[in-house]
């Protein structure tokens, strides 16, 4: 159902309603794509398209409907602020027809169910991407990162028409399997891949090395020669201090890699190291380096682009720096400064007839028709858009590129790499236009079609139930997905699909009592019941509610006594914690204005208020019996430096709190910790279980059944914990008491 926010939409509570009254029609919809239906004060809308039914009401207004490549209409997010959309997917899916009520959790224990993706250990075979990063061919071959899927996928032969599927992949014994590892044969998140002379570089991003292959694989999982790994013995000038590397560039001849954390730095080798032990020929330290990320080069030039570059240039005034690219005019010899800095972060490849291809997650495809000389130095061609959310306006193309992305060129043609729009487009000739569209997609029916979207992957869930039915939104997508029911399978559908756009930009939910919130930025929406048929929200606060302004929610939550939120006010010295006695009416002061800085998303099960402290990295609790206005937060004593302390947290995403137990999620460490009593865990003592993880010690990332990356949202029922992933993963999993 597509629903404005305007005076002039009306209101319907429901499909069945819709479709009861459309019951007279079915002998037309039968073979219809678009039928209009004039109702008393109304004009329907059906579409009936693949995925779903889309019912647009709105007084005597036949909506706009845009066309995709095959020309038939599509559905459309909301395109102007305040509106929102709902979309009924028509999901059909094993739902649970009785929950565990005994037991507890146990450590290293397997998840039960995934959303947001296939399932456990699948891809959903060759051409089923999941965020691909870096691309590259030696003009024969082309070789593409499928990051998410830790897997290298090959063509033998450069595609020339769209879905030619892979021939080879590395990382993985075939195309369906996505699990990570650690020797030679398996990979953890790579995210950048270069090829020349049958040499083989690879960024084991989430390994913290870089594998090589010396002579061009041919077979499935083939195992690489060594690796470069972190060397760096004390004193030592060249030793290698590898952290989270992402970029890898050869011409068969030089080798650059980067790592992006701790001190950001580049490592280059004049010649291609023979072995694991070659020390690099020069380290690059500069001093405006963030955490650099993608190379460029000829052999000659060298771009490196950072996403947190400490500069600031013409277009980017962000105090302290921001994206940007740096560019040296000459191969560096030593750890010399670089030469001029380019706005914005971009990767690409120098084109046979001296020109340069740039794409980056902020600007389209652009080419210069020589190397720039200085940062002001303009693209003397950009091709289509950055796309960046769905106000992105401009002629052309719009680019959908993220943070991973890369481009290729061989034979002619350029292949582009979009990690958040999970393809891979192809222009059959080097652009003239500024409105050239691709010719063909890898990866998808076509080169809109983003099936990141199509299959209802959600980035950055932020979850909620309230043991019946599963909400969750997506700061990033700007939705909200609904699961009527409980699901009870892997790789479900959700019934319904929100799209707000700048509405209700949700960082936390709360469920209680059957009704529905989500706050974020501005504003709060709420539902009186749990819209399990796509109802609209009851009202919606936008910058006061009762009688509290503020300009930014951190965190909301409720309980059978009290509603609470935490939020800032612009000219305010600290964030401020308010209670109301239920979700308040227009003008209802707060029980309580408490003064507390830094507490994020919140929970409560009526005994405890609790929320994660950022900054400190820690969880705040609240005794909801003993709250006054002149209330401390109790923290969890927490030591995310040292390695034996009982408490650790890199970076707590979301806590949660029932019966006397406190669950947290520890977004860097990869895990949840688990205390039975939450009295333990203010007196600073290790958790009882982890999830995501074998033991308290083990803080690597990865995906598994029992493995969780960068794990974020939490909601609990008493029966099932479910756990959402954000950032570089999208995954949704059930763990069950038992």
């Amino acid at each position: 159902m597509n629903f404005s926010s305007e005076n002039e939409i009306k209101r319907v509570d429901g499909i069945a309603k819709v479709i009861k009254r459309l019951q007279n029609v079915g002998s037309l919809l039968e073979n219809a794509k678009l039928v209009k239906i004039s109702l008393a004060v109304s004009l329907v809308v059906l579409i009936l398209l693949t995925g779903g039914v889309v019912l647009y009401l709105k007084n005597n207004v036949v909506p706009e409907l845009a066309q995709n490549s095959r020309g038939e209409p599509q559905f459309q997010q909301a395109k102007r602020p305040g509106e929102i959309n709902v979309k009924a997917t028509g999901s059909k899916y094993k739902t649970v027809s009785q929950k565990p009520t005994n037991g507890w959790f146990k450590t290293g224990q397997d998840a039960d169910i995934m959303l947001s993706g296939v399932d456990f250990n699948n891809t959903g075979g060759a051409l089923s991407f999941h965020h691909p990063g870096g691309i590259a061919t030696d003009g024969k071959r082309l070789l593409l990162a499928d990051t998410w899927n830790n897997r290298i996928l090959i063509w033998n032969k450069l595609p020339t028409n769209g879905n030619t599927p892979p021939d080879l992949v590395l990382g993985q014994k075939d195309f369906i399997s996505n699990n990570p590892g650690t020797g030679l044969d398996q990979l953890n998140w790579p995210i950048s891949v270069s090829i020349a002379k049958d040499k083989v570089v690879v960024a084991d991003t989430n390994n913290a090395r870089i594998l090589i292959w010396n002579s061009f694989p041919t077979s499935n999982a083939k195992a690489a020669d060594f690796t470069i790994e972190t060397k760096n013995s004390p004193g030592e000038e060249r030793g290698i201090s590898l952290i989270w590397p992402w970029g890898a560039w050869t011409d068969g001849e030089k080798l650059a890699i980067t790592s992006t954390h701790g001190a950001g730095t580049v490592y280059l080798w004049n010649t291609f190291p023979a072995n694991a032990d070659q020390k690099p020929d020069v380290i690059l330290r500069d001093k405006d380096f963030g955490t650099p990320r993608t190379i460029t080069s000829n052999g000659k030039y060298l771009f490196v682009s950072d996403h947190n570059a400490k500069v600031s240039t013409k277009e980017m005034s962000k105090e302290g720096g921001g994206a940007a690219t740096f560019v040296w005019k000459n191969w560096p010899n030593g750890d010399v400064p670089h030469d001029f800095v380019m706005n914005d972060w971009q990767s690409g490849v120098f084109l046979p007839d001296g020109k340069l291809a740039l794409v980056g997650p902020l600007s389209p495809l652009m080419i210069w028709n020589k190397p720039p000389e200085t940062g002001e130095d303009k693209a003397d061609l950009t091709i289509g858009v950055a796309n960046m959310g769905p106000f992105t306006t401009g002629a052309g193309y719009q680019f959908v590129t993220g943070d991973s992305s890369g481009l290729a060129f061989g034979d002619g043609r350029i292949y582009i790499g979009m990690g958040n729009g999970n393809k891979v487009v192809v222009y059959n000739k080097i652009p003239t236009s500024q409105t050239d569209f691709p010719d063909f997609a890898i990866g998808s029916p076509d080169i809109n079609t983003n099936t990141l979207e199509t299959n209802y992957i959600v980035a950055n869930p932020i979850l909620a139930t309230d043991g019946k039915s599963l909400v969750t939104t997506s700061d990033f997508d700007r939705k909200m997905y609904v699961w009527k029911s409980l699901p009870d399978e892997s790789g479900a559908y959700p019934d319904f699909v929100y799209t707000f756009n700048d509405t209700c930009h949700a960082v936390d939910n709360s469920v209680w009592g059957g009704n529905l919130l989500i706050g974020g930025r501005k504003t709060i929406c709420y539902w009186k019941k749990l819209p399990i048929n796509g109802e609209m929200p009851d009202k919606i606060f936008n910058g006061k509610i009762g009688s509290v302004e503020y300009d930014s929610v951190n965190g909301l939550a409720q309980d059978d006594k009290y509603f609470y939120l935490s939020a800032i006010k612009e000219g305010l010295k600290t964030a401020m914690l308010y209670v109301w006695e239920g979700v308040p009416d227009e003008g209802s002061r707060p029980i309580f204005s408490i003064p507390i800085d830094d507490l994020g998303r919140l929970d409560s099960d009526g005994r405890y208020l609790v929320g994660i402290v950022a900054r400190k990295e820690t969880i705040g609790v609240l005794e909801i019996d003993k709250l006054s206005t002149s209330s401390q937060l109790a923290l969890v004593p927490a030591d995310k430096i040292s390695q034996n302390a009982p408490i650790r947290f890199n970076g707590p995403g979301s806590v949660v709190t029932r019966d006397n137990h406190l669950i947290a999620s520890d977004v860097g460490f990869g895990r949840v910790m688990v205390w039975t009593n939450i009295s333990d865990a203010l007196a600073g003592k290790s958790a009882d279980i982890v999830l995501g993880e074998e033991n308290l010690q083990d803080t690597k990332q990865e995906i598994g059944r029992n493995k969780l990356f960068w794990p974020a949202s939490l909601t609990f029922d008493g029966s099932f914990l479910w756990v959402g992933e954000t950032k570089f993963s999208n995954r949704i999993l059930r763990f069950s008491i038992h």
